[in-house]
């Protein structure tokens, strides 16, 4: 059996990924967050999933939005066979202009990390028109969030700096995506069309045909 690592994005969990659906050579494993030390940053982070979870050479990993940033990161340290990112970046040069304004001006400093869980209302606006049950199971996921994983998350991602090209990696990006904007994607693998930032949800048959074919 093939392991593949799937990692969701902030304000989420292994229950994103309710919709995907891997070949049956596929030994799917759930990566699950985990609090942080005060200093890490997302090389760091992804040193301890890489010991946590055990990745070994030639493993998948696939992963969305900050999850995709962590594949990245585990890449750098891992022989992957493949790396997939689904509606995330490669590089910080992909990062919208909004990453260069929060850096300057880092107001979310300011919102206290349980409020952070307690912004569902933000989420339609952001990510896109959502199914009712999606819409609700995203804002479960973004309540049960540790308040202080999603406060060193925001940190650590406007801190992010790459440049490595990583071998292997297919990147997967929705052309409505309002979080990591298309035009900003450098060589995509696909672009799916009408596919917003939580794309698993809503578009999900498209996305698994192109696992299947990366996977296969």
């Amino acid at each position: 059996m093939h392991k593949v690592y799937l990692i969701s994005g902030l304000g989420a969990d292994s229950r994103l990924f309710k919709h995907i659906k891997l070949p049956a050579n596929c030994e799917v494993i759930l990566v699950n967050w985990h609090i942080p030390a005060s200093d890490d940053t997302l090389t760091t982070y992804a040193q301890s999933i890489v010991k946590q979870y055990d990745i070994q050479d030639n493993s998948t990993v696939i992963g969305v939005s900050l999850g995709g940033m962590i594949s990245v990161e585990i890449a750098k340290q891992v022989n992957l066979g493949k790396v997939i990112l689904i509606s995330s970046i490669k590089t910080d040069n992909e990062a919208p202009w909004y990453f260069k304004f929060f850096r300057s001006l880092p107001v979310y400093k300011a919102i206290p990390g349980k409020l952070m869980t307690h912004l569902g209302f933000l989420v339609k606006p952001m990510f896109g028109a959502m199914l009712p049950n999606d819409l609700a199971l995203f804002k479960s996921m973004l309540r049960k969030s540790s308040p202080i994983f999603l406060k060193w998350a925001m940190q650590a991602v406007l801190s992010w700096k790459n440049t490595v090209t990583i071998p292997n990696l297919y990147h997967i990006i929705g052309d409505k995506d309002l979080v990591f904007p298309q035009q900003n994607i450098k060589n995509p693998t696909a672009v799916i069309k009408g596919g917003t930032h939580i794309m698993v949800f809503d578009k999900a048959d498209e996305i698994n045909a192109l696992l299947a074919d990366i996977l296969k």
